[in-house]
């Protein structure tokens, strides 16, 4: 990695080329540009989850640190390439005025006619879409389940300010939950009367596959709490009786359904390079997510 201190964005860009000729590779073979927006004390982890998700989709990665916005306005940035980069990356930290303008700090660095998604791993702004960095990005990837505090709160306010591009890896995190709920209504097609989730106190996947089941099976969903870890069980009621999804260890589960004997299935809890590289694999707009944001909305109005 290179340092450069008291720096500008061509001067990064410039390193960037300089960078790739030393590795014997001028020409650019990324997909996309990634943005990461972290505080200081979150940007090594943001950074190591972006190196593993770029084996899938190399990408140019620039990590954002708005330091503080009081005196002079300065840049300094790391710049490198290589080192199980499937791209290129720069980790970036601005202090100073240039704080309240990041935006004009990271455009010249976007990759010409090429996606853009940014990612916030722990606080987001309330409207990402109206964020001046938000703006920039076709996708938006927040995860209200990593903010330190208010997590059912900030996956609300998510769900209220929903643009299209925007999503949060608390709704990745359902993927396999429901994948494996769908075949099971495939295997018993059978009227479900009513639906329970069970899961940690605060949990907002929990929250919003309530949502999902009550927007697409038009039932009444209850909420159940547990020790976790996450969601532990899922049970759908049905006039041949209940089927069920306990998953106690946070790796496998037992699915119980009518007349059948139970079976275990592999759903192991998925870190956050993976769900990173799932959201990068499409950069259009989540339909279902949308639909989920606005009914978990509705219900939390009802309340």
């Amino acid at each position: 990695m290179i340092e450069l201190t008291d720096t500008n964005s061509s001067s990064i860009a410039a390193e960037f080329v300089r960078s790739r000729t030393r590795a014997g590779s001028p020409a650019m073979g990324m997909v996309m540009t990634l943005v990461i927006v972290a505080p200081e004390e979150d940007a090594a982890e943001a950074m190591a989850a972006a190196k593993r998700a770029s084996r899938e989709h190399p990408s140019r990665v620039l990590g954002v640190i708005l330091g503080d916005a009081r005196g002079a306005a300065q840049v300094n940035a790391q710049v490198g390439s290589g080192d199980g980069w499937g791209g290129e990356t720069a980790l970036i930290r601005l202090k100073g005025e240039v704080v309240k303008h990041a935006e004009s700090v990271v455009l010249p660095l976007l990759l010409p006619d090429s996606p853009v998604a940014i990612w916030w791993p722990t606080s987001a702004p309330r409207d990402p879409a109206a964020d001046p960095l938000g703006a920039l990005a076709q996708r938006r990837i927040t995860d209200s389940a990593a903010v330190p505090r208010g997590k059912s709160t900030a996956m609300l306010t998510q769900c209220e300010t929903y643009a299209p591009g925007n999503t949060d890896l608390s709704w990745t995190r359902l993927t396999p939950w429901r994948a494996l709920l769908a075949a099971a209504l495939d295997q018993h097609p059978l009227k479900v009367t009513g639906a329970k989730v069970t899961a940690e106190r605060i949990s907002p996947s929990a929250d919003l596959l309530a949502a999902w089941l009550c927007d697409r099976l038009k039932i009444e969903v209850t909420r159940g709490s547990s020790e976790g870890p996450g969601i532990t069980e899922v049970t759908l009621d049905t006039k041949e009786g209940p089927i069920r999804i306990a998953r106690a260890d946070g790796r496998l589960a037992t699915f119980t359904s009518p007349n059948r004997p139970d079976r275990p299935v592999a759903l192991k809890r998925r870190e956050v390079p993976a769900l990173l590289a799932e959201e990068l694999r499409r950069l259009d707009e989540d339909d279902v997510y949308a639909e989920v944001a606005q009914r978990l909305v509705k219900l939390r109005g009802s309340k």
